[in-house]
C-alpha cells in the first residue's frame, strides 16, 4: 500500500489479511479498517459532505480490526485518543488511494480475465446477464455487489479475491458521475480484457456540461482496455460505435438496427416476461426466450452474447443461458396482486431513452388491460436541458395509449404538462413519491396495469412500499394450482 508504520508490532506485519472494511458499523475480527476522510472524498470524485471516519478509529480496533489506515494529518487531529493503538496504525496520504493501490495488488496476484462494463443505464442489468451467461461456460464469476461500480465499491469487490482467488473471471462494472476521470482510476486497479460500453445518454450532464463529455469519460474504458483486449461496443449508438477508433484490441459490435457482429432479428414480445428472439452471431445462430422486458433489455442481453461469444460459447449455449436469467430487483419486475391489477417495478433508476423503452413495453404487453397507468419520477443529472427534455418526453408518453400519468417531484411537473399538451388529461402532479403512492392507492382498480419508474433519488420504490400496506400480492402457488 505504499504506508508507513513506524510504531506497528513487528509480529502484526507477518499476518495474513484477507479481508477490508470502509465502514466501522461492518467492522469483523480480523479486518484492516480504513478511515476515510473528506479531503479523499473530493480527491477522488465523490460529490458531498461525508463524516471523518478517523472518529471510528478507536471503536474498529477495539471490535477486533487488527489494524486501521489513516491519514498522517487526521491522526495528528485525534492523537489523544489513536495514541495507545499506534502500534496497529498504517500511516497513508489518501485513504481511498491507498485502497485503490492494494485492490490493483490484488488483482496482479490473481491475474485472470476483467470484463468491465459501464454505460449512462443498464450497466447493473447487463453486468448480472453477463456474469450469468459466463457461469453457463463453466466459468466461476466475481461480480460487484448489487451496483457497487464507484471507487470504493469496485475495489471492495476486488478485494474478495485476497479471500478467495479461485474465480475464473471478474465481470465489474464501472460508474462516473464527475469529470474527474474516474473510469479510467477504475481501468488502473483492474485493465480490462474485456471493456463494454452499453450507451452514451444525456445523464450526469449537470456535472460533465456536454453528452459529448458523458461519451469521453465513457470512452475511457476502452482507452484503459488492455492492448490485447476486446471492445465490445453497441453499434445502435453512433457515440458508443465511434469509440472503435480509441480500441487497440479487437472490437466486437452488437445492434438491433445497425449491421453488427451479434444482433436480435425476429423480435417477438407475447406478454409481460415472454420476449424472444433470434440470436445471431459470427458461429451461427439460435431462437431465445428472454424473460425481461423491453428493447433496452433485449440490446442488455447482446452485449452479454458478444462477450459470450468472445468467450468461445456457442449461440445456442448463450440462448439457454438468457432463458434461465432473473431481472435484478427493482428493474422491471413484475408484481401481480391479488386485486387484480399488475405492476412493473422499474423503479431502480430512470432516463429518457429508458422511460420511454419502458412505456412502450407497457403497451405492448398489456393487450387487454383495463387501464395502463404510468408513475413517473423526475430524471436527474440532466443538465440545463432537464425542463425540454422531460416536457418533450411527458408528450411522447401522452401520444401513447396510456390512461393515466403521475409525475412525481421536481420535474415531474413538466412530465405531466407535456402529457397534457399532447391530450393525455388525466394526468396529475404529486410533490414526492410517497404523495404518489397514496394518489395510486386512490385511482387503482382491478384490470389496471402500472408502469412505476423514476431516478434513484426520487425513491420511487416509496409508491410500491404504499401498495404493499394496503393490498397483498397474488399468492403464485395457488395461482398455479
Amino acid at each position: 500500500m505504499g504506508g508507513q508504520t513506524p510504531g506497528i508490532d513487528p509480529a502484526l506485519l507477518e499476518r495474513d489479511v484477507v479481508s477490508f472494511a470502509i465502514d466501522s458499523r461492518e467492522v469483523k475480527a480480523g479486518d484492516v479498517f480504513f478511515a476515510l476522510s473528506q479531503p479523499e472524498y473530493k480527491n477522488n470524485g465523490f460529490n458531498g459532505d461525508f463524516d471523518d471516519a478517523t472518529v471510528y478509529v478507536k471503536r474498529s480496533l477495539e471490535k477486533g480490526a487488527v489494524a486501521a489506515v489513516v491519514r498522517r494529518d487526521r491522526f495528528a487531529e485525534h492523537e489523544a485518543e489513536l495514541k495507545p493503538f499506534e502500534d496497529r496504525l498504517i500511516f497513508v496520504e489518501d485513504a481511498i488511494a491507498t485502497l485503490q493501490k492494494l485492490a490493483h495488488g490484488v488483482y496482479l496476484n490473481w491475474n485472470k480475465p476483467v470484463v468491465a462494463i459501464t454505460g449512462s443505464a443498464g450497466k447493473t442489468t447487463a453486468k448480472e446477464l453477463t456474469a450469468h451467461v459466463l457461469e453457463g461456460f463453466g466459468r466461476k464469476v466475481l461480480k460487484n455487489i448489487k451496483n457497487y461500480n464507484n471507487g470504493l465499491g469496485h475495489p471492495l469487490t476486488v478485494l474478495n479475491l485476497a479471500k478467495d482467488p479461485s474465480y475464473d473471471v471478474a465481470v465489474l462494472e464501472m460508474g462516473m458521475s464527475t469529470p474527474l476521470h474516474e473510469i479510467e482510476r477504475l481501468c488502473k486497479i483492474t485493465p480490462p480484457d474485456y471493456a463494454v460500453v452499453l450507451n452514451v445518454l444525456p445523464v450526469h450532464v449537470e456535472h460533465l456540461g456536454s453528452i459529448e463529455n458523458v461519451a469521453a469519460a465513457k470512452a475511457e474504458i476502452v482507452e484503459g482496455m488492455k492492448e490485447d483486449g476486446v471492445a465490445v461496443l453497441n453499434a445502435d449508438d453512433q457515440r458508443v460505435a465511434a469509440m472503435n477508433s480509441k480500441s487497440r484490441g479487437m472490437t466486437v459490435t452488437y445492434g438491433i438496427e445497425k449491421s453488427a457482429d451479434v444482433m436480435a432479428k425476429e423480435i417477438s414480445f407475447a406478454g409481460f416476461g415472454k420476449t424472444s428472439f433470434t440470436l445471431v452471431t459470427p458461429t451461427g445462430e439460435t431462437h431465445v426466450s428472454f424473460p425481461l422486458n423491453g428493447k433496452h433489455n433485449i440490446l442488455n442481453a447482446l452485449a452479454a452474447a458478444a462477450v459470450g461469444h468472445s468467450f468461445g460459447m456457442t449461440a445456442s449455449v448463450i440462448g439457454g443461458r438468457l432463458l434461465t436469467v432473473e431481472p435484478p430487483p427493482q428493474r422491471g419486475e413484475i408484481l401481480e396482486f391479488a386485486a387484480g391489477f399488475t405492476v412493473i417495478n422499474d423503479s431502480y433508476n430512470s432516463n429518457p431513452a429508458a422511460l420511454l423503452s419502458m412505456v412502450q413495453t407497457l403497451v405492448e404487453g398489456s393487450e387487454g388491460a383495463k387501464r395502463r397507468l404510468v408513475v413517473a419520477g423526475e430524471m436527474l443529472e440532466l443538465g440545463d436541458d432537464a425542463e425540454r427534455l422531460h416536457e418533450e418526453m411527458g408528450c411522447k408518453i401522452g401520444e401513447q395509449p396510456i390512461d393515466m400519468l403521475i409525475g412525481v417531484r421536481g420535474l415531474g411537473q413538466q412530465l405531466v404538462d407535456g402529457a397534457k399538451s399532447a391530450g393525455l388529461e388525466n394526468s396529475m402532479f404529486a410533490v414526492d413519491s410517497e404523495a404518489a403512492g397514496y394518489l395510486l392507492v386512490g385511482e387503482i382498480k382491478e384490470g389496471d396495469v402500472v408502469l412505476i419508474k423514476g431516478s434513484r433519488g426520487v425513491r420511487t420504490e416509496k409508491v410500491i412500499e404504499c401498495l404493499l400496506q394496503k393490498f397483498e400480492l397474488e399468492d403464485k402457488k395457488a395461482a398455479a394450482n
